[in-house]
């Protein structure tokens, strides 16, 4: 049995993960998905202190970050043993750069050919109609303010094993884009997984095998 604790992307909720928490405990592992603070002056800390609070009786557990949750799991598995990451559809932060600035570094707006962000069309184009009509019928959340200005804490990716699992139809972060930075900033590959940017509400099953996969090899 293996403890599974899932950080969300953006919307810090829970919820994104309520499709896949099922199915790996129908494998007999333990899930244990987190909701990050509301609070426009939570930083680093307060994040990090809101994963380790649900996951303080887990031994040893796997990190399973999605999409900005890339930027917390690694503080938080320098604070606590953990057996390893898995970056969902995610950031790969800098030492020393915000979330703010990320998206410059990296290049984001030339990966998307200048594309506008539109929430539906790149989030939620492969989910399914009941899915996106209740997230839809949620109470709008984003990251904090100070999240965003404030530095990456860490001096580099902390010395845990890391896999990178990316959809292969993400229009928000394209394949190709995220195989670049996965081998610029963490010298590792991608293992391409089915769906789009919001792969646990799209495409749960497939998203628990391959977890599975990366996780206990």
């Amino acid at each position: 049995m293996t403890a599974f604790v899932l950080i969300p992307g953006a919307d810090g909720q829970a919820w994104y993960w309520h499709r896949a928490v099922p199915l790996l405990r129908e494998q007999g592992h333990e899930a244990v998905a987190v909701d990050f603070p509301r609070s426009a002056d939570a930083g680093y800390d307060a994040y990090a202190d809101a994963v380790l609070g649900p996951m303080k009786d887990l031994r040893n557990p796997v990190l399973v970050a999605q999409s900005l949750g890339g930027l917390i799991a690694p503080v938080v598995a320098t604070r606590t043993p953990v057996e390893r990451i898995v970056l969902v559809n995610a950031m790969v932060p800098a030492p020393g750069e915000t979330a703010g600035q990320w998206w410059d570094d990296v290049g984001h707006a030339k990966a998307r050919q200048g594309k506008e962000f539109d929430l539906l069309d790149d989030f939620f184009h492969d989910v399914p109609a009941d899915v996106t009509a209740e997230a839809m019928a949620g109470t709008p959340s984003g990251p904090s303010e100070r999240l965003f200005a404030e530095p990456w804490p860490l001096d580099g990716w902390p010395d845990v094993p890391t896999a990178f699992l990316q959809g292969v139809d993400d229009r928000f972060f394209p394949l190709e884009f995220q195989r670049r930075i996965a081998r610029e900033r963490l010298g590792i590959g991608i293992t391409e997984i089915p769906g789009g940017h919001l792969a646990a509400l799209s495409r749960p099953r497939e998203l628990v095998e391959h977890l599975l996969q990366v996780a206990l090899p």
